[in-house]
């Protein structure tokens, strides 16, 4: 009686799989750190088995091949190698529980058959319209490139003469409002800067948002080309002091305005945040250690972590050919590969596959030039005031190392008109924190630290009378 009974259970079981239709178009949202992504899947059956595209809506992406797809005993599966993407879930009552990863990286996503809501975010400092000032919608042309770029020009009113700042964002595609991880910090810094009579300029990254441009073919050098057209667009503002025109860069943008001032007189004054003093390859070392430490990492590990990244750099740096630089870093990571037997592969991706994303990561236009990069030769050139700020838990951009690197690069310009700050607590998107690290940049209500901000208007002010 017992073998019967199991046999017919498993019969039953058998039945129901083969019963559940996977096809059509299923939704998810992608939860990671900061942002809420949606997620379509698009399945359909062949003779073989399956296939399907993924489409990403807010990033106007669609029918994103997916290399593997497969349906097995309640289990679905999908891959895109090429983007270190898998996703695993469970189907049960009409919808897929599982696990999205990419990248290493795990976040659990759900399939569903109908769409799903984002979760409204908590942000108090972000302004509400109206705006008790002037706001406009502008573009202006960066004419060395050939890129037109969009941005927001806010006033304290519509006439009047008034100083004025331009926002430079960080690393990475940035709209005018800098957002990322479910934070606007320049809409919040141009909100608070306006209502103190102070004029600001922001606008979208090239090729982001409505700006024009390609990002991806870009350096940072070019970043400070477009800085610069934004000043040349400012000078014709009649609204606009040309006197007391200034540069507020956040992180990479703190290395840009040193850039813009060393070589146009147009500029009365910048305002480092998070800015870099240090050469590309040594801070992002010290970035990478920091960062793997209050992750958890061993001292072993980031130890052997800092020596096999400190050989890709010396590799770039000294490197004049890329065809050359790809073959010596495959050899690299083969070695490297070679000493770890049991190092595991995102599903449907071969070693060859691996090691050629990992090389990508390294060699774009922007990474090789951003590790070459030495901004003290940039700041040894600015003589106009500077106001250097950095928080005490900043892991990306460490305050005692880089402002003491920018400290003795402006003292080989003689120049007396700098004030640096270290501001406790403050991480690199200078919100109040507890550890400082990227984790907890979106579980944080706090966009913008009102110390930071207080700081930043009280000087200006200073520098504008």
């Amino acid at each position: 009686m017992r073998k019967i009974a199991i046999t017919i259970v498993t019969f039953f079981l058998s039945v129901t799989t083969f019963g559940q239709d996977i096809t059509g178009k299923w939704y998810g949202l992608l939860k990671v750190p900061g942002t809420q992504l949606p997620i379509e899947i698009n399945v359909t059956k062949t003779d073989t088995g399956y296939k399907s595209t993924m489409d990403s809506p807010d990033q106007k992406a669609f029918d994103i091949p997916i290399a593997t797809t497969s349906f097995e005993n309640t289990t679905f599966k999908f891959a895109i190698p090429a983007g270190r993407i898998e996703y695993e879930g469970t189907f049960e009552n009409n919808k897929i529980k599982g696990v999205f990863k990419q990248a290493g990286q795990a976040f659990p996503m759900e399939l569903t058959r109908e769409k799903i809501k984002k979760t409204a975010l908590v942000r108090p400092q972000e302004p509400i319209k109206p705006y008790p000032y002037y706001s406009e919608e502008v573009t202006f042309e960066n004419k060395k490139d050939g890129v037109t770029l969009a941005g927001t020009l806010t006033l304290p009113n519509k006439e009047g003469n008034f100083p004025v700042v331009v926002l430079i964002s960080g690393s990475g595609p940035q709209n005018r409002d800098e957002e990322l991880l479910g934070h606007k910090p320049f809409l919040v810094i141009a909100d608070y800067l306006t209502r103190n009579g102070i004029g600001v300029l922001r606008y979208d990254d090239r090729g982001t948002a409505a700006s024009k441009g390609n990002y991806n073919a870009s350096t940072t050098l070019d970043f400070s080309y477009d800085t610069e057209a934004a000043v040349n667009y400012l000078l014709g503002r009649k609204e606009i002091n040309t006197k007391n025109i200034g540069l507020i860069g956040h992180s990479e943008g703190g290395v840009v305005a040193p850039m813009v001032a060393s070589r146009n007189k147009n500029i009365s004054y910048i305002v480092l945040l998070a800015g870099t003093g240090l050469r590309g390859d040594k801070l992002l070392l010290l970035q990478q250690e920091l960062i793997a430490r209050v992750q958890g990492a061993t001292e072993e590990n980031i130890n052997e972590a800092k020596i096999f990244n400190e050989k890709i750099f010396d590799l770039i740096i000294r490197s004049t050919d890329d065809s050359k630089l790809n073959t010596d870093l495959t050899i690299l990571f083969e070695e490297a590969i070679s000493k770890t037997p049991d190092v595991k592969y995102p599903e449907g991706m071969t070693k060859e596959q691996y090691i050629k994303f990992q090389i990508s990561e390294y060699t774009t236009i922007w990474t090789k030039y951003f590790i070459k990069l030495d901004p003290s030769i940039a700041l040894e050139k600015v003589k106009c005031p500077v106001l250097a700020l950095n928080g005490s838990k900043d892991l990306q951009v460490p305050a005692k190392e880089n402002l003491e690197a920018i400290k003795n690069a402006l003292a080989k310009s003689k120049n007396k008109k700098v004030t640096t700050k270290e501001l406790p607590n403050l991480n690199h998107l200078f919100q109040e924190c507890t550890t400082g690290a990227p984790s907890e940049y979106d579980k944080i209500e706090q966009t913008f630290s009102p110390t930071a901000l207080n700081e930043i208007v009280n000087w200006i002010k200073i520098q504008v009378k």
